[in-house]
């Protein structure tokens, strides 16, 4: 069953929901375009680890010893010292790291990279190291005889930096190498509908149908089971919250085990 809104699923947003739908769109969306541009081109996934540190108090340095044990007297005598009487030592905080994807088009013949497809998240979209990360890996592609597309599909968080930006939930970006600085700009209330945006390539364009590729993903996920069951993050206002209401889903009954 497609998603029940016109264009993009506020509900989708919601940070438990979001990472794995991500994923789901990205992978999706590289099958939609490997049918449109093989065999001349290449489709990849390709990643950039976000790394989280934990803070300061909880981190150790490398080489220091994590867990105790108490010496014994060979082999036998150490087995029954850590049965009897074990020392206690404390595990250090986990670092926390996040995977995002983006899709690379490459021409088969020189791999080179010729389009780049990005669709922002959380991690890439507030302020910190990481957003300056994606926009450092953002003007090297912009720099660079790529082409490019940014598709963002978050109402929360600042934008990335665009002049004369239009009003909007939801915005595709497409900077074609040899247009620039110009870029197309598509945006998107929540209550429109979503477009297809091209994807260009060295002489023609892809064309992306961002609704098909939600709704197979929404779909394939069984998101209806599950994505209802908190409000949209960011909350929506009064009136698009009252528009929305008859669009969710009843939630469906548990089964009793």
């Amino acid at each position: 069953m497609p998603s029940p809104f016109p264009g993009m699923n506020p509900y989708l947003e919601r940070r438990p929901i979001w990472r794995e739908f991500h994923q789901n769109f990205l992978t999706a969306a590289r099958a939609a375009l490997v049918t449109q541009v093989r065999p001349r081109y290449v489709v990849r996934l390709e990643p950039t680890l976000y790394i989280r540190e934990p803070a300061d108090d909880g981190r150790r340095e490398i080489g220091e010893s994590d867990l105790g044990l108490v010496p014994g007297r060979g082999a036998a005598g150490a087995a029954a010292a850590v049965l009897e009487a074990p020392a206690y030592g404390t595990l250090p905080a986990g670092v926390d790291t996040e995977e995002v994807f983006r899709i690379e088009i490459r021409d088969r013949d020189g791999n080179a990279v010729v389009t780049v497809v990005e669709v922002l998240s959380p991690t890439n979209k507030y302020a910190g190291r990481h957003r300056e990360q994606y926009l450092t890996k953002r003007q090297q592609v912009l720099h660079s005889d790529s082409h490019f597309v940014e598709l963002d599909l978050l109402r929360g968080g600042p934008r990335m930096p665009l002049i004369d930006r239009p009003r909007g939930d939801y915005f595709a970006v497409v900077s074609r190498a040899d247009d620039r600085p110009q870029v197309g700009i598509w945006a998107w209330g929540l209550r429109d509908p979503l477009e297809p945006v091209p994807v260009p390539l060295r002489d023609s364009n892809a064309r992306l149908d961002l609704k098909a590729v939600l709704d197979r993903v929404y779909d394939e996920g069984g998101y209806e089971d599950f994505a209802y069951e908190g409000p949209p993050e960011p909350r929506l206002s009064p009136a698009d919250a009252a528009w929305a209401a008859p669009l969710v889903p009843q939630p469906p009954a548990r089964q009793e085990p």
